[in-house]
């Protein structure tokens, strides 16, 4: 797997807060992941499977593959899979160059993943590559405020929380995904408007 320097510091910086990041990450509570990702289906993707946070909460008929960019995040995952007894494949890849065929999975997955891949267009266009034509897309994504003054302190914190934490606050994801080719079929907040559902497809 060859990365770019960008992907490189990336991932480095997701291997730093791996030990911690289940402490970070409560933005998403444990109903939200239950009720979303009921949804899925079949074979499915999900993309930054970090820690492994959604693992338990897909249906038991689905087949779960997992990738993400950490080593360390992967290794937390394999633990929590270990622990459920779960048979779910976790795999180190880049979102943005996925070793699967096209037209591969039912329903891919990400939440609050595209914050932090270098390149999001990118990694959205390689969800719509492996996602099958009649297969769903969900996406839970933060995302930078329409508030005008809270989305120029989002812009103005960004440099600051990339270098911290990773994840950039101010991605206009819903913007990306249009770009990326990816048909939107509902976009709804979740409690504060700068988390979002959106569900798609290819």
């Amino acid at each position: 797997m060859k990365l770019d320097q960008e992907t490189l510091l990336t991932r480095k910086r997701y291997n730093r807060t791996s030990i911690f990041y289940d402490v970070m990450d409560q933005m998403i509570k444990s109903d939200t992941r239950k009720t979303i990702l009921s949804q899925a289906i079949g074979k499915v993707l999900e993309v930054g499977v970090g820690t492994g946070k959604n693992l338990e909460f897909y249906p038991s008929d689905c087949q779960v593959t997992g990738i993400d960019l950490s080593p360390g995040m992967l290794e937390k995952a394999r633990i929590k899979a270990n622990k459920l007894n779960l048979p779910v494949n976790l795999i180190e890849m880049d979102a943005q160059h996925m070793d699967f065929s096209d037209h591969h999975f039912d329903t891919v997955v990400a939440t609050c993943v595209f914050c932090s891949v270098p390149d999001p267009i990118k990694g959205l266009k390689e969800i719509k590559r492996v996602c099958k034509r009649n297969g769903k897309i969900i996406l839970l994504e933060h995302v930078r405020s329409d508030n005008p003054v809270l989305g120029k302190i989002m812009d103005i914190l960004d440099p600051l929380t990339v270098r911290m934490m990773g994840p950039h606050i101010n991605r206009r994801t819903v913007e990306n995904i249009e770009k990326a080719g990816i048909h939107i079929q509902s976009v709804q907040n979740q409690g504060i408007n700068i988390l979002k559902l959106i569900i798609g497809e290819p």
